[in-house]
C-alpha cells in the first residue's frame, strides 16, 4: 500500500474520530448548559415561589391584625351595651319603685280624711250621744269613703236589673223564678269593684233561671 494513501487513510480516520469526540463534547456541553439553565430556572422559580409565599404571609398577617382590631371593637361595644343595659334595668327598677310609692301616697292622701272622720266617730262614741247622731256620722264616713274610692278611679259594679256576667259577677246562689228573666241577677250579697277595666273584686250575687 502506498504510504501516502495509508497516511491519508489514517489521517481521515483520526479526523473522523476527532469529529466524533468533538461532537460528543459539544453534546455534553449542550446538555450541561441545558441542565444549568434548567437548574437556574428552578432556582428562580423557587425564589419567585418563596417571594410569593412571603407576600401571602404578609397579606394574611395584615388581615389577621385587621380582624383582631374589629374583634376588639366588637368586644368593646358589647361590654358597653351590657353595661348600659344593666344601668337601664337598675334605673327602671328605681323608677317603678318611685311610681309605686307615688301611687300609694296619692291613695293614702285621699283616704286620710276618711280615717280622720272615723277617729272623730270613735271619740264621739265615748261621749253621751244619741244613736241618730252616731248613725249620721257613720253614714257621712261611708259617703266620704265612696267618694275617695271614686277619686282614685275605683267604682262599684252595678248589679241592679243586670244580666249575669261571669266577668263581673260571682253567682253563689241560683233560683228558678218565672217573675225574672233568663240569667238575671236578683240579689247582691257583696258589692264588687272595678278599677278602670280591671275587676278588683267580683260581685257576689244570686241568679234566677
Amino acid at each position: 500500500m502506498d504510504r501516502r494513501y495509508y497516511f491519508l487513510k489514517m489521517k481521515g480516520k483520526k479526523d473522523n474520530q476527532d469529529t466524533k469526540e468533538e461532537k460528543l463534547n459539544i453534546e455534553a456541553d449542550v446538555e450541561e448548559a441545558a441542565e444549568a439553565v434548567e437548574a437556574n430556572a428552578k432556582d428562580k422559580s423557587n425564589e419567585d415561589s418563596n417571594e410569593s409565599t412571603l407576600k401571602e404571609l404578609e397579606d394574611l398577617k395584615v388581615q389577621l391584625e385587621e380582624k383582631n382590631k374589629k374583634c376588639d371593637e366588637y368586644i368593646d361595644k358589647l361590654q358597653r351595651a351590657a353595661a348600659e343595659f344593666d344601668n337601664y334595668k337598675k334605673r327602671t327598677v328605681k323608677e317603678k319603685e318611685a311610681l309605686y310609692s307615688d301611687a300609694v301616697s296619692d291613695v293614702i292622701e285621699v283616704i286620710l280624711p276618711v280615717v280622720d272622720n272615723f277617729e272623730r266617730a270613735v271619740q264621739a262614741c265615748s261621749k253621751e250621744n244619741d244613736h241618730q247622731t252616731l248613725k249620721d256620722g257613720v253614714e257621712l264616713v261611708y259617703r266620704q269613703m265612696k267618694e275617695a274610692l271614686k277619686k282614685i278611679g275605683v267604682e262599684e259594679i252595678d248589679c241592679n236589673n243586670a244580666g249575669f256576667d261571669p266577668q263581673l259577677h260571682n253567682a253563689v246562689m241560683h233560683v228558678d223564678d218565672e217573675a225574672f228573666g233568663q240569667n238575671c241577677v236578683i240579689e247582691e250579697f257583696q258589692k264588687g269593684y272595678v278599677y278602670k277595666e280591671k275587676v278588683i273584686r267580683h260581685s257576689m250575687v244570686k241568679v234566677a233561671n
